[in-house]
């Protein structure tokens, strides 16, 4: 059953601890910044309920009824697309900010499912039964979820358990016949405060020295000993007041640091407990669905880069100049390169027979997801080029509000056409919002976020076929006579 955005906002009034610039946070949803990444998320339970977009982010499950379409399991290249369409869309919507709350999760969820088939299979564990189990209650009750993965490391020198503190990654402190109780702290999860349940899986693989550190589980946001200290949302406070600036006040989303200090973790809330041998799958297959959804909503943030361009250049009375339209090649580069390699992923799929579940392509994802990374600054030169200096030196949204400025300022700032002024202005201060309040979030998040580029190029090597490229190699040279 689908909820509203109300009743989703609400949910979260629960008594979660978060800090947020040293001082304790009463109700997430209500909090002058933090409410704003609250309703980002609650915008896709807006689209739930509005008739427009109700067959795309809805879906009527046999068993399950109707439910978001983000908890839909996908079983072939077609499910697969409408997951793509379904992230690339919904990000659009967010004005080319992803919305993360329940894709997140599900890609977890499918990891799961996928690789705890395999460890029941080789230790005779139920950790499939319990990941259906929180499968079907998250989406019967349409929960908004976060995924913590990354650990602190500490000295990353060291393996998990050589750590001088263990607490360096969340580790297993004590187990009792009931469950288990866990320590330690993650990085960067998205999203946590605006989450029902936090799903924390392992970083890396793990020796069996690092046993107590192969882990993973799903816990309500507000289970006693959790506490999350999100970062300062900068590109939100900056624009309070600022009517030019649409996406800091509507469309952000917030990361923690999510601390985890002695919490018990139920028997059937856990996926993964001691199985060394199985952590660093996990750690695996989790961006294979991950960066599956990266390509989806780097695509439409690629849509809004180019929309903003191809604006500024008309307003600016370029479009037409070979400069420009080599800047916006770059940008049309990246949109459907990214698009391109989600497409293909989804066509040339995996069918696992044990999870009933459609992987995508390995190959076609990481190279996607790389060539994501490797490209971000180039395409933010490029929109920088063709919009011009005053994406940075614009005045302030206050002397737009002064009509003896805003008159003087408006004569002046007019370019191609009187009328198109103040769009003008718009798309200068959406600009210059994005590459400097978001610009070091972004600059980060592009480059590391879904693992970084090392963690690609390890994927690719770890995963792409050479058998047939050594055959051709060894056939061209004369080594053998036939391919």
């Amino acid at each position: 059953m689908v909820i509203s955005s109300d009743e989703y906002r609400e949910s979260l009034n629960d008594g979660r601890i978060v800090y947020y610039r040293g001082k304790l946070v009463e109700n997430v949803a209500e909090h002058l910044a933090l409410k704003v990444p609250v309703n980002h998320a609650s915008s896709i339970y807006d689209l739930q309920a509005d008739q427009n977009y109700r067959g795309m982010t809805c879906y009527n499950d046999d068993k399950l009824g109707n439910i978001s379409s983000f908890y839909r399991i996908p079983q072939n290249t077609e499910e697969l697309m409408q997951r793509h369409d379904l992230i690339y869309e919904t990000t659009r919507l967010g004005r080319g900010q992803f919305n993360i709350v329940k894709a997140i999760g599900t890609d977890a969820i499918f990891a799961l499912m996928y690789v705890t088939k395999r460890i029941d299979e080789k230790y005779q564990t139920s950790y499939y039964e319990n990941v259906m189990k929180f499968y079907r209650y998250a989406a019967e009750n349409d929960l908004s979820l976060a995924l913590a993965q990354t650990d602190m490391k500490g000295d990353r020198s060291l393996k998990p358990s050589e750590q001088k503190d263990p607490d360096m990654y969340v580790h297993i402190v004590k187990r009792e016949k009931e469950g288990i109780y866990v320590s330690g702290a993650k990085a960067h999860t998205t999203q946590s405060i605006a989450a029902n349940e936090l799903i924390v899986i392992p970083t890396r693989n793990m020796g069996a020295e690092d046993k107590d550190y192969a882990v993973a589980f799903a816990i309500p946001a507000n289970t006693k000993g959790i506490t999350m200290f999100a970062r300062p949302l900068k590109e939100v406070e900056t624009v309070q007041n600022d009517k030019l600036s649409v996406i800091g006040r509507k469309n952000v989303e917030v990361e923690t640091i999510t601390v985890f200090d002695n919490v018990f973790i139920p028997n059937d809330r856990i996926f993964l407990n001691g199985e060394c041998d199985f952590a660093g799958f996990l750690a695996m297959m989790f961006p294979t669905f991950h960066r599956f959804t990266a390509l989806s909503y780097r695509a439409a943030l690629g849509d809004f880069l180019i929309g903003t361009g191809k604006l500024l250049a008309e307003y600016n009375g370029v479009a037409g100049k070979s400069n420009i339209r080599r800047n916006l090649s770059v940008l049309i580069k990246y949109k459907e390169t990214l698009k391109a390699n989600a497409i293909a992923a989804a066509y040339k799929c995996s069918y696992d027979k044990s999870s009933k579940l459609a992987i995508p392509n390995i190959v076609y994802t990481n190279v996607g997801k790389l060539f994501a990374n490797e490209n971000y600054t180039e395409v933010i030169k490029n929109i920088v080029d063709i919009a011009g200096g005053m994406v940075a030196t614009m005045p302030s949204y206050e002397d737009f509000g002064n009509s003896d400025e805003e008159k003087i300022l408006l004569k002046f700032l007019t370019a191609r056409d009187k009328s198109e002024t103040l769009d003008r202005v718009k798309l200068f201060q959406t600009l210059r919002e994005f590459i400097s309040s978001f610009g070091a979030l972004y600059l980060a998040g592009m480059i590391h976020a879904e693992g970084s580029i090392e963690a690609s190029i390890l994927e690719l090597n770890r995963s792409y076929d050479y058998s047939g490229s050594i055959a051709l190699g060894k056939y061209a040279a004369g080594i053998e006579d036939h391919l």
